[in-house]
């Protein structure tokens, strides 16, 4: 079974280990003692907790069939006379999109304001971590 420590959870739902260890001492999310006496997640466990704070319906304008949706800040917007970049920073991840000087007009995307990165992709590639780093603290109970 894959056990996560606290740390390493937090980092993979971009919150603080505080605020994961408030969500296990709250019992919205189970923990397990290592064998060093330490609170370690349980993959599934932590897993099926993403599962449903990714249910809690959001507010939408409209429907869609994309379900990639990253809430974050916009920290970057370059124009030019027919097209922008524009950069979002959703907790840990950075993203870049590419648009119409006019769609960014019309959503009155500026730096500090608040943005909706929705992905919709035909290929999406999974990797398993193949370095120490990204390995470090699992273990089997």
């Amino acid at each position: 079974m894959t056990v996560f420590r606290i740390g390493e959870a937090a980092e993979l739902l971009g919150v603080s280990a505080d605020t994961m260890r408030r969500w296990i001492d709250a019992g919205r999310l189970p923990a397990l003692r290592d064998e060093y006496g330490h609170r370690v997640i349980d993959g599934v466990a932590l897993a099926a907790f993403v599962r449903a704070q990714a249910a809690e319906p959001e507010e939408r304008a409209d429907e869609s069939s994309a379900r990639n949706r990253l809430r974050g800040i916009v920290t970057a917007v370059v124009k030019d006379t027919v097209m922008a970049q524009v950069d979002i920073q959703a907790g840990p991840f950075r993203l870049v999109s590419l648009m119409s000087r006019e769609a960014v007009d019309e959503l009155g995307l500026e730096v500090g304001s608040l943005a909706v990165a929705v992905i919709k992709s035909t290929t999406v590639v999974v990797e398993r971590p193949t370095s120490n780093a990204g390995n470090r603290g699992r273990s089997s109970l």
